[in-house]
């Protein structure tokens, strides 16, 4: 049940801040947890949640890296908030 207050709540701030609501989005973390909870063989739903974001994170690391996020949006950043490099 624990998993799906996350989903909730992190569809609801998906929504406030882009004005959508992503079905794929909703499901992920409950999917997720339910296929960390098959693997490890526990029901402790704190351990679940953190190991979800933690793989999250990692895989969307991973993502940026290989897609070079940085430098592709580097330009954007430049003009939006006047950096300098």
């Amino acid at each position: 049940m624990y998993i799906f207050y996350t989903a909730i709540l992190g569809s609801l701030k998906n929504y406030v801040k882009y004005k959508k609501f992503n079905v794929s989005l909703f499901l992920r973390t409950p999917f997720c947890c339910f296929c960390i909870q098959l693997l490890l063989q526990t029901d402790n739903i704190w351990k679940i949640l953190i190991i979800e974001r933690w793989l999250m994170f990692i895989l969307k690391t991973i993502r940026s890296l290989y897609r070079n996020d940085y430098y592709v949006k580097r330009e954007k950043y430049i003009v939006k908030y006047n950096m300098r490099y």
